[in-house]
């Protein structure tokens, strides 16, 4: 049996926690707060995972049942949840990433445990250079409803989330259709301008995909799509807190505007977790990783190739910078996604919910994690 004192995330009380065969026995709350540096709460849940550590969701694979150790190593990282994220590419070629990822679901327990649906990044995007990002231009297309339903037959039904632009035609009628089947729908890689974006709302759009990013890099000071998205309280936004992404002051905005809409993601390539050099994958094409652990275009260093952090990255950044507490900061990495995704209140319970990590703030101000607890059993952990 064994047994420890941590404060929970979300109401900064201590409590004991009994673990016993890999299992939580009990959580109590203790009469009076004690002094520790351990810390707990809900899993973290990324809506943004294109690969890590090797592998990649947007790559056909000679075995698919190997895209199974993403959802295995991110959970060391206290990532309980996440998004496979298929970009932008040939409509023959999504169809086969969608196939391959369900059929990891139905072949990989647990990988089904880890994965709550898919994001679909594209193809809908804006066809601009900057806003489009890394996605290929060749592939960018209109929003395309027969088009989308071929997608989700071959997911079966499981792409939860789509990121578009509304600066095509007849975007708000596709938002509502994909609003009306379940699919949150999300603004990136746009170029779309205030009323096109205030449609988009209307019409049913919750989120904002990696604000700040997916843009121009140069835009007039005002009107911009920026601007109007931070305008829009029902548009809630992810960022990628990475230190390259956005600089602080910027973090430092949006979450004084969004306030708890605002959440994190990684946006993490099968490059994360790898050593720096030049690379050629499916996101991005020709890429070079630095020791830094910046991702960009070979060609072009100011053009971001996805990131090469996991989401424990993300919110130590907001620690190590004094951007966020450390409650505030965990539940933009895991209540808040779950908020935006499935539209309510997500109530987290740490002696009936599936899910519990405890993380040690170390003397760096930032959490390890010292223990995984997924579907109510021991996923990992360094607790001897």
């Amino acid at each position: 049996m064994e047994k420890v004192i941590a404060k929970s995330i979300l109401d900064d009380l201590s409590y004991e926690i009994v673990f016993s065969d890999n299992k939580i026995q009990d959580v109590t709350l203790l009469k009076e707060s004690l002094e520790t540096d351990l810390w707990f709460g809900p899993g973290f849940f990324d809506i943004q995972v294109n690969g890590y550590g090797g592998y990649d969701y947007n790559s056909l694979q000679n075995n698919f049942l190997d895209l199974g150790q993403i959802s295995r190593i991110i959970r060391e990282k206290g990532v309980c949840y996440h998004f496979p994220t298929v970009i932008t590419n040939s409509s023959e070629m999504l169809i086969k990433l969608l196939k391959q990822i369900t059929q990891l679901i139905h072949s990989d327990q647990e990988a089904k445990e880890s994965i709550q649906g898919i994001h679909l990044e594209g193809p809908f995007i804006s066809p601009e250079d900057g806003p489009r990002g890394a996605h290929f231009k060749e592939f960018v297309q209109a929003p395309d409803w027969s088009l989308f339903q071929k997608f989700q037959d071959a997911a079966e039904g499981n792409i939860k989330l789509i990121t578009l632009s509304p600066e095509w035609e007849g975007s708000p009628s596709f938002i509502e259709k994909c609003v009306d089947s379940g699919v949150a729908v999300s603004i990136g890689h746009t170029n779309a301008n205030q009323i096109q974006i205030q449609e988009a709302v209307k019409a049913g759009a919750t989120l904002s995909t990696h604000l700040g990013n997916g843009a121009h890099g140069m835009l007039p000071r005002h009107p911009n799509y920026l601007w109007s998205q931070l305008a829009e309280d029902d548009l809630a936004s992810s960022i990628i807190a990475d230190g390259f992404h956005l600089p602080k002051e910027v973090i430092q905005v949006f979450k004084k505007v969004k306030r708890d809409k605002l959440l994190l993601v990684s946006d993490s390539v099968a490059l994360a977790g790898m050593e720096s050099g030049d690379y050629e994958t499916p996101v991005g094409g020709k890429v070079r990783l630095t020791s830094e652990g910046k991702l960009h275009l070979r060609e072009n260093s100011q053009t971001l190739a996805g990131s090469a952090m996991n989401l424990l990255q993300g919110v130590n950044f907001l620690l190590r910078n004094r951007l966020a507490s450390v409650s505030q900061a965990w539940k933009m990495a895991s209540v808040i996604p779950h908020q935006v995704i499935q539209k309510n209140s997500y109530l987290w319970n740490p002696q009936t919910s599936p899910d519990l990590v405890i993380a040690q703030m170390n003397e760096n101000s930032e959490l390890e994690i010292l223990k995984t607890i997924q579907n109510h059993r021991e996923v990992y952990s360094q607790m001897s």
